[in-house]
């Protein structure tokens, strides 16, 4: 009786596991494809980096994507290299188009300010262009683990510089591996957030934009790409 119990229990995991496999494969089969529906007054978005390689951004614009963010620079000198290209052909191709800037631990507010500044002159950025954008993550960022006062400052004295030379409010885009160890400043924490919730919307209001999903598949642009939804303006 025993040894018919364990088979049966063996059996019932082996069964549950295999179950698990394929629907994980069948989610990341659907994945690629799927978009939300939008609530009045949403549309899609998209963020690109040099990663996705030459972008088509006429084919973008014609599949149903009205805005991108476009990563400018790193730290305190790194420069995307498809940086100016993707701004000028976003542009021309009718999108809202924006920076971001990845945040790094081992530099000071203010190098890295004049790292994306400096990138957003040499487009010619202006009013009309989306606010910049802070990616605040601990993945990817350099070895180093500041105290926390240290790295507050650092974000504090960055926001500041942007803020005051673009005349525009900083989004912020802040993963939880970053805020569970780097709290955002109090003075930081009203401005406006892209939430990352893959698949579920988020389940506050107040995001302007929101972060589906990081395999999704654009026409004009070869392999995955992060998939926004832009929040509906007042």
């Amino acid at each position: 009786m025993g040894r018919r119990v364990l088979r049966w229990s063996v059996g019932v995991v082996v069964v549950l596991a295999l179950v698990v496999v394929a629907g994980w494969a069948g989610f990341r089969w659907v994945l690629p494809g799927y978009r939300p529906g939008l609530a009045a007054g949403e549309r899609y978005g998209i963020d690109v980096s040099a990663h996705q390689g030459p972008v088509d951004w006429a084919a973008v614009a014609a599949d149903d994507v009205d805005a991108v963010y476009l990563k400018a620079s790193e730290g305190g000198t790194f420069e995307d290299p498809r940086f100016a290209e993707n701004w000028a052909g976003a542009r021309a191709a009718g999108l809202e188009v924006g920076a971001y800037h990845f945040f790094t631990l081992c530099k000071d507010g203010d190098e890295q300010a004049r790292n994306l500044l400096g990138r957003l002159r040499e487009v010619g950025a202006d009013d009309t262009a989306l606010p910049p954008v802070v990616d605040l993550e601990l993945s990817g960022n350099c070895a180093a683990r500041p105290a926390p006062e240290v790295v507050e400052q650092r974000l504090t004295d960055l926001v500041v510089a942007l803020e005051r030379d673009t005349g525009q409010r900083v989004t912020l885009y802040a993963l939880d591996d970053f805020t569970s160890r780097y709290p955002l400043p109090e003075d930081l924490r009203e401005r406006e957030r892209w939430e990352r919730r893959l698949l579920l919307r988020p389940s506050s209001d107040g995001w302007a934009w929101w972060q589906v999903s990081s395999r999704a598949r654009i026409d004009g642009i070869d392999g995955p790409v992060d998939l926004d939804v832009v929040a509906a303006r007042p």
